[in-house]
Protein backbone atom coordinates (compact mmCIF):
# COMPACT_ATOMS: atom_id res chain seq x y z
CA UNK A 1 0.00 0.00 0.00
CA UNK A 2 1.19 3.10 -0.90
CA UNK A 3 -0.29 5.29 2.17
CA UNK A 4 2.59 7.83 1.65
CA UNK A 5 1.40 9.41 -1.27
CA UNK A 6 -1.93 12.07 -0.80
CA UNK A 7 -4.70 10.73 -2.72
CA UNK A 8 -5.90 12.64 -5.14
CA UNK A 9 -10.13 12.00 -5.18
CA UNK A 10 -12.69 13.06 -7.49
CA UNK A 11 -14.90 15.10 -5.69
CA UNK A 12 -17.63 15.02 -8.35
CA UNK A 13 -21.13 15.29 -7.91
CA UNK A 14 -24.63 13.69 -9.55
CA UNK A 15 -26.48 15.98 -11.38
CA UNK A 16 -29.54 15.42 -9.08
CA UNK A 17 -27.07 16.65 -6.01
CA UNK A 18 -25.91 19.71 -8.02
CA UNK A 19 -29.71 20.29 -8.26
CA UNK A 20 -30.91 19.72 -5.06
CA UNK A 21 -33.05 16.72 -5.58
CA UNK A 22 -34.04 14.34 -3.53
CA UNK A 23 -32.26 11.15 -3.00
CA UNK A 24 -33.78 8.90 -3.40
CA UNK A 25 -36.46 10.50 -6.60
CA UNK A 26 -34.14 10.44 -9.40
CA UNK A 27 -33.84 7.22 -11.81
CA UNK A 28 -31.31 4.33 -11.64
CA UNK A 29 -28.34 4.69 -9.71
CA UNK A 30 -25.63 2.65 -8.26
CA UNK A 31 -23.43 2.74 -5.17
CA UNK A 32 -20.68 -0.13 -3.88
CA UNK A 33 -20.41 -1.23 -0.29
CA UNK A 34 -16.99 -2.64 1.01
CA UNK A 35 -16.96 -5.03 3.81
CA UNK A 36 -14.16 -6.77 5.98
CA UNK A 37 -14.17 -10.22 5.79
CA UNK A 38 -18.26 -10.30 6.49
CA UNK A 39 -18.74 -13.03 3.91
CA UNK A 40 -20.31 -15.53 6.81
CA UNK A 41 -23.14 -13.00 6.87
CA UNK A 42 -23.93 -13.02 2.63
CA UNK A 43 -27.65 -13.82 3.78
CA UNK A 44 -28.54 -11.27 5.59
CA UNK A 45 -26.33 -8.56 4.11
CA UNK A 46 -28.14 -9.13 0.95
CA UNK A 47 -30.91 -9.26 2.86
CA UNK A 48 -30.67 -5.77 4.08
CA UNK A 49 -29.58 -4.23 0.88
CA UNK A 50 -32.76 -5.64 -0.63
CA UNK A 51 -34.42 -3.53 2.51
CA UNK A 52 -32.69 -0.62 1.26
CA UNK A 53 -33.43 -0.66 -2.52
CA UNK A 54 -36.78 -2.04 -1.89
CA UNK A 55 -38.17 1.68 -0.44
CA UNK A 56 -35.63 3.50 -3.21
CA UNK A 57 -36.98 2.81 -6.97
CA UNK A 58 -33.72 2.42 -9.81
CA UNK A 59 -30.64 2.38 -6.80
CA UNK A 60 -28.77 -0.59 -6.82
CA UNK A 61 -26.03 -1.22 -4.30
CA UNK A 62 -23.14 -3.33 -5.35
CA UNK A 63 -21.30 -5.50 -2.01
CA UNK A 64 -17.65 -6.37 -2.44
CA UNK A 65 -16.18 -8.43 0.14
CA UNK A 66 -12.43 -8.68 1.02
CA UNK A 67 -10.36 -10.73 3.83
CA UNK A 68 -8.49 -8.24 6.35
CA UNK A 69 -4.96 -8.01 4.48
CA UNK A 70 -6.28 -7.28 0.77
CA UNK A 71 -9.08 -4.92 1.73
CA UNK A 72 -6.72 -1.64 2.49
CA UNK A 73 -4.66 -2.36 -0.81
CA UNK A 74 -7.93 -3.04 -2.81
CA UNK A 75 -9.28 0.51 -1.59
CA UNK A 76 -5.58 2.37 -2.65
CA UNK A 77 -6.04 0.52 -5.84
CA UNK A 78 -9.67 1.83 -6.74
CA UNK A 79 -8.55 5.22 -5.12
CA UNK A 80 -5.84 5.97 -7.22
CA UNK A 81 -7.89 4.59 -10.36
CA UNK A 82 -10.70 7.43 -9.20
CA UNK A 83 -13.41 4.72 -8.60
CA UNK A 84 -13.26 4.03 -4.87
CA UNK A 85 -16.32 2.14 -3.41
CA UNK A 86 -18.73 4.53 -1.80
CA UNK A 87 -18.88 3.17 1.36
CA UNK A 88 -16.31 1.58 3.14
CA UNK A 89 -16.23 -0.78 6.24
CA UNK A 90 -12.96 -0.11 8.04
CA UNK A 91 -10.97 -1.03 11.35
CA UNK A 92 -9.11 0.79 13.65
CA UNK A 93 -6.90 3.97 12.78
CA UNK A 94 -6.91 2.97 8.81
CA UNK A 95 -10.07 5.53 8.59
CA UNK A 96 -7.98 7.55 10.19
CA UNK A 97 -5.08 7.78 7.34
CA UNK A 98 -7.69 7.60 4.80
CA UNK A 99 -9.19 10.95 6.29
CA UNK A 100 -5.56 12.56 6.26
CA UNK A 101 -5.29 11.36 2.67
CA UNK A 102 -8.17 12.96 1.36
CA UNK A 103 -9.97 9.94 0.93
CA UNK A 104 -13.10 10.65 3.17
CA UNK A 105 -16.26 12.36 2.91
CA UNK A 106 -16.11 14.79 6.06
CA UNK A 107 -19.42 13.90 7.48
CA UNK A 108 -19.47 16.71 10.66
CA UNK A 109 -21.96 18.78 8.50
CA UNK A 110 -24.47 16.29 8.38
CA UNK A 111 -23.86 15.13 11.61
CA UNK A 112 -24.42 18.61 12.61
CA UNK A 113 -27.72 18.95 10.62
CA UNK A 114 -28.78 15.38 12.11
CA UNK A 115 -28.51 15.44 15.84
CA UNK A 116 -30.99 12.75 16.56
CA UNK A 117 -28.53 10.35 14.19
CA UNK A 118 -25.38 11.73 16.14
CA UNK A 119 -27.00 10.60 18.95
CA UNK A 120 -27.52 7.47 17.98
CA UNK A 121 -23.88 6.58 18.62
CA UNK A 122 -21.80 6.15 21.79
CA UNK A 123 -19.64 9.23 22.03
CA UNK A 124 -16.80 7.67 22.88
CA UNK A 125 -16.83 5.28 19.69
CA UNK A 126 -17.73 7.91 17.58
CA UNK A 127 -14.71 10.46 18.62
CA UNK A 128 -12.53 7.27 17.41
CA UNK A 129 -12.79 8.51 13.65
CA UNK A 130 -12.51 12.21 14.26
CA UNK A 131 -9.61 13.70 12.25
CA UNK A 132 -7.99 17.21 12.83
CA UNK A 133 -11.62 18.11 14.66
CA UNK A 134 -13.94 16.61 11.39
CA UNK A 135 -15.85 13.44 11.63
CA UNK A 136 -14.95 11.03 8.87
CA UNK A 137 -16.52 7.67 10.21
CA UNK A 138 -19.35 6.33 12.28
CA UNK A 139 -19.18 3.07 14.16
CA UNK A 140 -20.36 0.01 12.60
CA UNK A 141 -19.15 -2.71 15.18
CA UNK A 142 -17.30 -1.88 17.84
CA UNK A 143 -14.81 -3.40 20.79
CA UNK A 144 -11.89 -2.69 23.00
CA UNK A 145 -9.84 -5.01 25.23
CA UNK A 146 -9.95 -6.55 28.64
CA UNK A 147 -8.77 -9.25 30.67
CA UNK A 148 -9.84 -12.68 30.51
CA UNK A 149 -8.59 -14.88 33.24
CA UNK A 150 -8.97 -18.85 33.42
CA UNK A 151 -10.16 -19.44 36.83
CA UNK A 152 -8.31 -23.43 37.24
CA UNK A 153 -5.15 -21.76 36.63
CA UNK A 154 -5.87 -18.95 39.36
CA UNK A 155 -6.96 -21.63 41.71
CA UNK A 156 -3.84 -23.61 41.01
CA UNK A 157 -2.00 -20.31 41.79
CA UNK A 158 -3.69 -20.17 44.98
CA UNK A 159 -5.05 -16.64 43.33
CA UNK A 160 -9.08 -15.71 43.32
CA UNK A 161 -9.60 -12.57 41.39
CA UNK A 162 -8.17 -10.53 38.55
CA UNK A 163 -5.09 -8.63 39.14
CA UNK A 164 -5.72 -5.01 39.79
CA UNK A 165 -2.31 -3.81 39.46
CA UNK A 166 0.66 -4.14 36.77
CA UNK A 167 2.57 -5.50 40.15
CA UNK A 168 -0.36 -7.67 40.19
CA UNK A 169 -0.29 -8.65 36.95
CA UNK A 170 3.32 -9.70 36.62
CA UNK A 171 3.11 -11.63 39.84
CA UNK A 172 -0.06 -13.61 38.95
CA UNK A 173 1.89 -14.32 36.28
CA UNK A 174 4.45 -15.89 37.57
CA UNK A 175 2.59 -18.13 40.37
CA UNK A 176 0.99 -19.87 37.21
CA UNK A 177 3.98 -20.66 35.10
CA UNK A 178 5.24 -23.88 34.81
CA UNK A 179 6.74 -26.06 32.48
CA UNK A 180 3.53 -26.74 30.70
CA UNK A 181 2.02 -23.48 31.36
CA UNK A 182 2.40 -19.46 31.12
CA UNK A 183 0.86 -16.87 32.94
CA UNK A 184 0.07 -14.28 30.44
CA UNK A 185 -0.55 -13.63 26.62
CA UNK A 186 -1.63 -10.66 24.88
CA UNK A 187 -2.73 -9.42 21.44
CA UNK A 188 -0.31 -7.29 19.83
CA UNK A 189 -1.14 -5.69 16.64
CA UNK A 190 -3.04 -2.40 16.70
CA UNK A 191 -1.57 -0.74 19.75
CA UNK A 192 -3.38 -3.09 21.81
CA UNK A 193 -0.89 -3.96 24.03
CA UNK A 194 -0.58 0.19 24.88
CA UNK A 195 -2.93 -0.42 28.43
CA UNK A 196 0.51 -1.80 29.98
CA UNK A 197 2.36 0.65 28.94
CA UNK A 198 -0.26 3.49 30.20
CA UNK A 199 -1.58 1.94 33.34
CA UNK A 200 2.13 3.16 34.31
CA UNK A 201 2.06 6.28 33.18
CA UNK A 202 3.86 6.10 29.85
CA UNK A 203 2.44 8.20 27.26
CA UNK A 204 3.74 7.70 23.59
CA UNK A 205 3.02 11.53 22.23
CA UNK A 206 2.70 14.86 23.47
CA UNK A 207 -1.15 16.23 23.32
CA UNK A 208 -0.65 18.15 20.29
CA UNK A 209 0.75 14.53 18.61
CA UNK A 210 3.92 16.25 17.86
CA UNK A 211 6.68 14.86 20.07
CA UNK A 212 7.68 11.33 21.36
CA UNK A 213 7.57 11.22 24.68
CA UNK A 214 7.67 7.54 25.65
CA UNK A 215 11.33 7.54 26.24
CA UNK A 216 12.00 8.06 30.07
CA UNK A 217 12.89 5.74 33.21
CA UNK A 218 9.41 4.23 33.50
CA UNK A 219 9.18 2.78 30.57
CA UNK A 220 12.27 1.47 30.37
CA UNK A 221 11.59 -0.20 34.02
CA UNK A 222 8.36 -1.54 32.83
CA UNK A 223 10.05 -3.20 29.53
CA UNK A 224 12.52 -4.52 31.10
CA UNK A 225 10.48 -6.37 33.68
CA UNK A 226 8.11 -7.68 30.84
CA UNK A 227 10.94 -8.29 29.11
CA UNK A 228 12.28 -10.48 31.87
CA UNK A 229 9.26 -12.16 32.71
CA UNK A 230 8.86 -13.19 28.59
CA UNK A 231 12.07 -14.68 29.09
CA UNK A 232 11.05 -16.48 32.08
CA UNK A 233 8.25 -17.87 30.72
CA UNK A 234 5.54 -15.91 32.53
CA UNK A 235 4.49 -14.17 29.31
CA UNK A 236 3.98 -16.14 26.52
CA UNK A 237 6.56 -15.38 23.76
CA UNK A 238 3.83 -15.81 21.49
CA UNK A 239 2.56 -12.62 22.84
CA UNK A 240 5.26 -10.60 20.85
CA UNK A 241 5.11 -12.97 17.38
CA UNK A 242 1.87 -14.23 16.82
CA UNK A 243 -0.95 -11.69 15.74
CA UNK A 244 -4.88 -13.74 15.79
CA UNK A 245 -4.94 -17.00 15.74
CA UNK A 246 -1.76 -18.19 17.79
CA UNK A 247 -2.47 -15.98 20.75
CA UNK A 248 -6.06 -17.22 20.73
CA UNK A 249 -5.18 -20.45 20.14
CA UNK A 250 -2.41 -21.18 22.88
CA UNK A 251 -4.97 -19.41 25.21
CA UNK A 252 -7.62 -22.11 24.16
CA UNK A 253 -5.57 -24.77 25.32
CA UNK A 254 -6.15 -23.97 28.69
CA UNK A 255 -2.80 -24.26 29.96
CA UNK A 256 -2.96 -19.95 29.80
CA UNK A 257 -3.84 -17.90 32.76
CA UNK A 258 -4.19 -14.63 31.30
CA UNK A 259 -4.94 -13.38 27.91
CA UNK A 260 -5.22 -9.35 26.78
CA UNK A 261 -7.58 -9.16 23.84
CA UNK A 262 -10.61 -7.60 22.77
CA UNK A 263 -14.15 -8.78 22.95
CA UNK A 264 -14.15 -10.82 19.87
CA UNK A 265 -11.50 -12.98 21.08
CA UNK A 266 -14.15 -14.30 23.66
CA UNK A 267 -16.15 -16.17 20.62
CA UNK A 268 -12.91 -17.34 19.00
CA UNK A 269 -11.50 -19.03 22.22
CA UNK A 270 -15.10 -20.29 22.77
CA UNK A 271 -15.28 -22.53 20.18
CA UNK A 272 -11.87 -24.24 20.22
CA UNK A 273 -11.69 -24.13 24.38
CA UNK A 274 -14.32 -26.75 25.17
CA UNK A 275 -13.18 -26.25 29.04
CA UNK A 276 -14.75 -22.42 28.77
CA UNK A 277 -17.53 -22.10 31.16
CA UNK A 278 -18.57 -19.09 33.48
CA UNK A 279 -16.54 -21.23 36.08
CA UNK A 280 -13.32 -21.48 34.30
CA UNK A 281 -13.00 -18.30 32.69
CA UNK A 282 -13.66 -14.75 34.05
CA UNK A 283 -13.36 -11.39 31.88
CA UNK A 284 -12.25 -8.47 33.64
CA UNK A 285 -11.36 -4.84 33.05
CA UNK A 286 -7.18 -3.85 32.63
CA UNK A 287 -5.88 -2.48 35.57
CA UNK A 288 -6.85 1.35 35.78
CA UNK A 289 -9.49 0.26 32.88
CA UNK A 290 -7.36 1.05 30.36
CA UNK A 291 -8.20 -0.27 26.71
CA UNK A 292 -7.25 0.00 23.13
CA UNK A 293 -10.17 0.14 20.87
CA UNK A 294 -10.60 -1.68 17.59
CA UNK A 295 -13.49 -0.80 16.14
CA UNK A 296 -14.88 -1.07 12.67
CA UNK A 297 -16.59 2.37 11.34
CA UNK A 298 -18.50 2.95 8.38
CA UNK A 299 -17.19 5.71 6.18
CA UNK A 300 -18.21 7.57 2.66
CA UNK A 301 -15.75 8.05 0.09
CA UNK A 302 -14.72 11.77 -1.38
CA UNK A 303 -14.88 10.39 -4.56
CA UNK A 304 -18.52 9.27 -4.76
CA UNK A 305 -20.90 9.22 -7.19
CA UNK A 306 -23.90 9.63 -5.13
CA UNK A 307 -22.18 11.14 -1.64
CA UNK A 308 -26.30 11.54 -0.27
CA UNK A 309 -27.03 8.11 -1.40
CA UNK A 310 -24.20 6.48 0.21
CA UNK A 311 -24.90 8.57 3.69
CA UNK A 312 -28.60 7.23 3.67
CA UNK A 313 -27.28 3.87 3.19
CA UNK A 314 -24.84 4.42 6.35
CA UNK A 315 -27.55 6.12 8.63
CA UNK A 316 -29.73 2.47 7.11
CA UNK A 317 -27.22 0.13 8.11
CA UNK A 318 -26.99 1.82 11.71
CA UNK A 319 -30.57 2.61 12.62
CA UNK A 320 -31.94 0.48 15.25
CA UNK A 321 -33.95 -1.95 13.02
CA UNK A 322 -30.51 -2.92 10.65
CA UNK A 323 -28.40 -2.56 13.44
CA UNK A 324 -30.47 -4.83 16.02
CA UNK A 325 -30.18 -7.75 13.06
CA UNK A 326 -26.65 -7.29 12.73
CA UNK A 327 -25.85 -7.65 16.31
CA UNK A 328 -27.67 -10.94 17.28
CA UNK A 329 -26.47 -12.70 14.30
CA UNK A 330 -22.97 -12.13 14.72
CA UNK A 331 -23.02 -11.77 18.77
CA UNK A 332 -20.85 -7.94 18.34
CA UNK A 333 -22.11 -4.38 19.66
CA UNK A 334 -22.68 -1.70 17.23
CA UNK A 335 -22.22 1.60 19.31
CA UNK A 336 -25.47 2.66 18.93
CA UNK A 337 -26.62 3.23 22.75
CA UNK A 338 -29.89 1.56 22.10
CA UNK A 339 -28.99 -1.30 20.38
CA UNK A 340 -26.41 -2.33 22.67
CA UNK A 341 -28.62 -1.95 25.51
CA UNK A 342 -31.11 -4.77 23.96
CA UNK A 343 -28.63 -6.84 22.93
CA UNK A 344 -26.94 -6.66 26.41
CA UNK A 345 -30.23 -7.49 27.62
CA UNK A 346 -31.22 -10.44 25.57
CA UNK A 347 -27.81 -11.93 26.10
CA UNK A 348 -27.83 -11.62 29.93
CA UNK A 349 -29.86 -14.43 29.49
CA UNK A 350 -28.82 -16.42 27.03
CA UNK A 351 -24.83 -16.33 27.40
CA UNK A 352 -24.41 -14.88 31.05
CA UNK A 353 -20.22 -15.55 30.32
CA UNK A 354 -20.60 -13.72 27.03
CA UNK A 355 -23.00 -10.83 28.78
CA UNK A 356 -19.92 -10.75 31.38
CA UNK A 357 -17.18 -9.84 28.39
CA UNK A 358 -19.54 -7.61 26.22
CA UNK A 359 -20.71 -5.80 29.28
CA UNK A 360 -17.00 -4.50 29.35
CA UNK A 361 -16.77 -2.92 26.07
CA UNK A 362 -19.57 -0.37 26.84
CA UNK A 363 -17.78 0.47 30.31
CA UNK A 364 -15.21 3.22 31.36
CA UNK A 365 -14.91 4.34 27.74
CA UNK A 366 -13.28 7.18 28.95
CA UNK A 367 -10.02 5.21 29.76
CA UNK A 368 -9.16 4.06 26.02
CA UNK A 369 -5.67 4.58 25.18
CA UNK A 370 -3.53 3.52 22.22
CA UNK A 371 -6.18 5.11 19.68
CA UNK A 372 -4.41 9.14 18.63
CA UNK A 373 -6.22 10.78 16.50
CA UNK A 374 -2.89 10.08 13.89
CA UNK A 375 -3.20 10.46 10.24
CA UNK A 376 0.20 8.55 9.83
CA UNK A 377 -0.63 5.84 12.48
CA UNK A 378 0.66 3.04 10.63
CA UNK A 379 3.97 4.99 10.55
CA UNK A 380 4.68 5.88 13.84
CA UNK A 381 3.28 2.27 14.73
CA UNK A 382 6.31 0.80 12.27
CA UNK A 383 8.77 2.98 14.17
CA UNK A 384 8.17 2.23 17.53
CA UNK A 385 6.53 -1.50 17.43
CA UNK A 386 9.39 -3.28 16.23
CA UNK A 387 12.03 -1.77 18.73
CA UNK A 388 9.49 -2.96 21.31
CA UNK A 389 9.22 -6.35 20.15
CA UNK A 390 13.06 -6.16 20.21
CA UNK A 391 13.27 -5.77 23.96
CA UNK A 392 10.29 -8.18 24.02
CA UNK A 393 11.79 -10.81 22.81
CA UNK A 394 15.54 -10.27 24.55
CA UNK A 395 17.18 -9.02 21.12
CA UNK A 396 17.53 -5.35 22.58
CA UNK A 397 17.78 -3.85 26.31
CA UNK A 398 15.11 -1.90 26.76
CA UNK A 399 17.38 1.40 27.25
CA UNK A 400 18.52 1.09 23.99
CA UNK A 401 14.66 0.18 22.28
CA UNK A 402 13.20 3.18 23.54
CA UNK A 403 15.99 5.46 21.99
CA UNK A 404 15.88 3.44 18.33
CA UNK A 405 12.48 3.96 18.81
CA UNK A 406 12.12 7.70 19.98
CA UNK A 407 14.68 8.14 16.88
CA UNK A 408 12.14 6.27 14.45
CA UNK A 409 8.65 7.81 15.58
CA UNK A 410 10.09 11.46 15.72
CA UNK A 411 11.24 10.93 11.74
CA UNK A 412 7.77 9.87 11.41
CA UNK A 413 6.56 12.93 13.26
CA UNK A 414 8.87 15.38 10.86
CA UNK A 415 7.20 14.03 8.17
CA UNK A 416 3.53 14.35 9.12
Amino acid sequence: MQRRQLLKSTTALSAASLLGAPAIAQGSRKITFLTWNLVHLEAQLKGWMKGFTATRPGVEIEWIDKKGPELPAYYQTQLAAGTPPDIIDIQGALGLEYAAQGALLDLTSRLAAEAAIKDRYEPAYLSNWVYEGANYMVPYYVSKTLLFWNKTRFKEAGLDKPPASFDAILAAADKIKSAEKTGLMTLNFDWLYWPFMRMNDVELLTPDLKKATFNTPKAAEVMTRMAEATKSGAINPISWTGRWVEPNEAFATGNVGMLHAHAPAYFWIKGKGPWINGDTLGAAQMPGNWATPNSHGLGVSKGSKNPDLAWDFVKYLTDAEVASDFARVASLLTGNKAVDKAQLSRIQKDDPLAFQVLSTQLEHTDRMCGNWRLGNDSRVKDGFWPEFQSAMLGRKDAKTALADAERRVSRELRRA
